[in-house]
């Protein structure tokens, strides 16, 4: 007798988008404390994209299913779940174990956060990494308070659309760069936008903040933009490096260079300082409480219109491909969602 069987994207070796492959394998089984989910909406992310092209400490054994945040419906209960039920519609990040891009995954119950009624799967799993990354950079390690300057550097991606719109929600008076392409996102996000394609970064920013931002947040890396980024910043100012977006473009080489300027920054402070704190590889599973109640208030802020992530396009899963070439093209605005036949508009 044949058993089910589901779809799931595989990286059966690193290199360009091309190498994503949609294969069927054996339907998954919760363990005990397990629950199985019925995936509707998948976030792609430039971690990725970054993790299927390049090699890095930590980087997973091939092959593997790429996904870290996804949204569905509440399929099969393992040994020992109470609090959830059957058909009930949750989200959750997979605490860097991947897995999201597939029709059915299995994941431990106390990870799964319930989704309230009539928010949208793509509106949801867009919240989940982008904005608990962004809301443990600015609380956590900028430690930012009313009234102070952000800058975010790549802020019409998924991720720095997060950052601008959270630190609006605690008060900053935020300032978006990126490209001509999206300046009208980051004025829907609240923020006053920056063009590095006409104008000198340095030089704007000091004259928009007047004198420089209290916190930059640098989500591209390499030498040169994080030297901008240090000189964009006031004295008492702090920098976060949160990601290296530009390797999708200029490759992993860009990454030591990024350490090495961090490290000169931190010997010559000159009056300003690397901001330092907890990181999502060991936050949110260090703090769980912290994680639940905030995805649930990120889920309930959407729900409100508080909060209003951008989708870039949503494409279905076995798409994927496709996906990683839009988002390495760089054009987009936004997050990318992969949707399930099964998903369906709220």
């Amino acid at each position: 007798m044949i058993g089910a069987r589901a779809h799931h994207i595989i990286v059966p070796r690193r290199g360009g988008p091309e190498v994503l492959q949609w294969v069927s394998v054996d339907m998954p089984e919760p363990a005990p404390g397990e629950v199985r989910v019925r995936v509707e909406a998948a976030g792609v992310s430039a971690y990725d994209a970054m993790l299927r092209g390049h090699w890095f400490p930590g980087s997973p054994s091939m092959p593997y299913t790429p996904g870290e945040d996804f949204v569905g419906i509440i399929d099969k209960l393992g040994a020992g779940v109470t609090g959830l039920d059957v058909g009930q519609r949750v989200g959750g990040w997979t605490f860097g174990d991947a897995g999201g891009y597939a029709e059915y995954l299995c994941r431990p119950a106390g990870d799964l956060v319930p989704v309230p009624q009539g928010l949208d799967p793509a509106i949801a799993v867009a919240l989940i990494v982008n904005y608990l990354t962004a809301s443990l950079a600015l609380h956590q390690t900028a430690q930012v308070t009313t009234g102070e300057r952000l800058l975010v550097q790549g802020a019409g991606g998924g991720l720095g659309s997060a950052l601008l719109q959270l630190g609006r929600e605690v008060g900053l008076r935020t300032y978006g760069c990126d490209a001509t392409s999206k300046q009208a996102l980051i004025v829907a996000d609240g923020a006053q936008p920056i063009d590095y394609q006409s104008e000198n970064i340095v030089a704007r920013s000091h004259t928009l903040t007047n004198g420089g931002a209290d916190v930059v947040i640098d989500l591209i890396g390499g030498a040169r933009q994080l030297l901008r980024s240090w000189r964009a910043l006031r004295p008492g100012g702090r920098l976060l490096m949160l990601g290296m977006v530009g390797t999708l473009r200029s490759g992993s080489w860009i990454v030591l260079p990024s350490l090495i300027m961090l490290g000169l920054f931190a010997v010559w402070p000159r009056g300003r300082r690397i901001a330092k704190g907890p990181g999502m590889d060991d936050y949110p599973r260090a703090n769980p409480d912290w994680y639940r109640d905030s995805l649930s208030g990120f889920f309930e802020m959407a729900l409100t219109g508080r909060l209003k992530p951008q989708i870039a396009q949503k494409l279905p899963l076995q798409d994927a491909a496709e996906a990683h070439a839009m988002l390495e093209a760089g054009d987009i605005c936004g997050k990318i969602v992969l949707v399930s036949g099964t998903y369906t508009p709220t």
